[in-house]
């Protein structure tokens, strides 16, 4: 089943709900802010956020925001679930409560979730909710089964996510440590044999650039992998922004793609890991999982704190931007193809349609994101 065909998942009770919420974020929540939009009976988008510490100054913003970009999807309600202890998520579900309300939606419930047990907020019916909470196993939830059945995994923690996105270690990264080398003294001889006509090389990086994007799409597509001197000359390539912006116009909505630039990043050198990351976070965001998307991002920054791709991709996330907004403004291959080609330097991808233009969340599927601010929201 492809990331455009999501299961439908059918929540007959609050034990379900809970059991479907790893499987809408992609791993299972712990100390966190976990807000469910929903349309009618449907739930359209899903944001996490870490559990701010009670009373710190972070408390409200982060209330503030997550309203808003739950606001911003067109939701009619809202289901808020905290997990963690009393102590952290109570004081986090009251100011969390009151934003939503101030934003004018309807809070369906809120939850705390501990140790297999959870409590209402809203309910203190002790039939119904009963003060030592309610016990339910996840495992045995009929949503789990079906969310599995369909191919969909929820990964143990964040960290597992993260782990996703991390750098190759060991034999693996001294293998690649040597291509990326061997990389270098291949472009040195590129740019040497560039023609008169070229004097800056940058056709003949363009050109080159292309070949290894197209090499590695044809690979990934068919479920094999680029070796070290393929996937290093590729890292290296991507550094030239028209090559990375080549790269970038080409990103369709399939899981391949997100396969593809998983294993560029992960394997990429220090120093050569941030436009595989934001590739990573743009394919990732427009398969619907905003989570991996975030996991990018920070990889992307780590390597390079400047580096404007990511920035963007940091402020589309969370700003809760779907990736609807791409559907009138974005040139896909296939599109360029029936407009029968382009000539001359190729644009950029759009930054305006995806930062400023207001848009409508898509239907076609559940979004998920992993909040984590970007470094200018949080100073």
């Amino acid at each position: 089943m492809t990331s455009t065909d999501p299961p439908r998942l059918t929540v007959r009770s609050t034990a379900d709900l809970i059991s479907a919420v790893p499987y809408l974020l992609g791993f299972h929540p712990a100390d966190s802010l976990v807000l469910l939009a929903m349309r009618d009976t449907r739930i359209v988008f899903v944001a996490r956020g870490d559990l701010p510490d009670p009373g710190g100054p972070e408390l409200r913003q982060a209330a503030e925001y997550l309203a808003a970009v739950i606001r911003r999807q067109g939701a009619h309600a809202v289901t808020i679930i905290g997990y963690g202890p009393p102590q952290r998520v109570t004081p986090a579900v009251d100011e969390l409560e009151a934003a939503v309300q101030r934003a004018g939606l309807m809070i369906f419930d809120a939850l705390r979730v501990t140790d297999g047990r959870y409590w209402s907020y809203r309910c203190d019916e002790p039939r119904c909710c009963p003060p030592e909470g309610t016990a339910f196993d996840p495992a045995t939830s009929a949503v789990a089964a079906a969310a599995t059945f369909a191919g969909h995994v929820a990964l143990p923690d964040r960290a597992a996510l993260t782990g996703q996105v991390a750098p190759v270690e060991g034999a693996a990264r001294e293998s690649m440590s040597r291509a990326t080398v061997r990389a270098r003294e291949r472009l040195l001889d590129l740019l040497s044999a560039a023609p008169d006509g070229d004097p800056t090389g940058m056709a003949a990086i363009r050109t080159a650039g292309m070949a290894a994007v197209r090499l590695a799409e044809d690979r990934y597509r068919t479920g094999s992998t680029l070796p070290d001197d393929e996937l290093a000359w590729l890292t290296l390539l991507l550094t030239h922004l028209d090559v990375r912006d080549r790269a970038w116009e080409r990103i369709g909505a399939q899981d391949w793609e997100v396969a593809l630039w998983s294993d560029v990043l992960r394997r990429a050198e220090p120093g050569l890991a941030a436009a595989p990351g934001g590739l990573l976070a743009f394919a990732a965001w427009r398969v619907g999982n905003g989570a991996l998307a975030s996991a990018a991002v920070e990889r992307a920054l780590a390597d390079d704190p400047g580096y404007s791709m990511a920035q963007l991709m940091a402020d589309v996330l969370n700003g809760g931007l779907p990736p609807s907004a791409l559907d009138e403004s974005w040139v896909s291959p296939a599109r360029r193809g029936r407009r029968g080609g382009r000539t001359g330097k190729p644009r950029r991808p759009g930054t305006a349609g995806l930062a400023e233009r207001a848009v409508r969340p898509s239907r076609s599927r559940v979004r998920r994101r992993d909040w984590r601010p970007s470094r200018r929201n949080a100073e």
